[in-house]
């Protein structure tokens, strides 16, 4: 099985910078795609980055192409987030998924193990 744990979350001023971490265990790591969502309150829950071993390249939502990066370290089973030029509307609870095999969709319904939340809080 898969387990996650994210971490890094914190409280960042407008246009500062944070990068989170996903620390991945379970034997299928390299099997699955790697997702960062965010939760905002009173908002769905909607995808910012994934990357799989099987993608060429990671994807993101068009919304934050430039200033989200997402790679990995297969050595340590860790995979980050860098998030650049942070916005008060970027303000929300951070958690990374797995799912089985590509990156194909940015509904949180097809990705099937989740880690805990981390807290990311931008101050304007």
């Amino acid at each position: 099985d898969v387990q996650l744990q994210a971490s890094g979350g914190g409280l960042v001023q407008a246009g500062g910078s944070l990068r989170l971490s996903c620390a991945v265990s379970g034997s299928t790591f390299e099997d699955h795609a790697i997702g960062w969502f965010r939760q905002a309150p009173g908002k769905e829950r909607e995808g910012v980055s994934c990357i799989s071993n099987f993608d060429d390249s990671p994807y993101y939502p068009n919304s934050e192409k430039g200033r989200f990066t997402v790679s990995s370290d297969n050595a340590k089973n860790t995979v980050y987030l860098q998030m650049n030029s942070l916005k008060p509307e970027d303000t929300a609870a951070y958690y990374c998924a797995a799912a089985p095999g590509r990156c194909t969709s940015w509904s949180p319904a097809e990705y099937d193990h989740w880690g805990q939340g981390t807290q990311v809080t931008v101050s304007s």
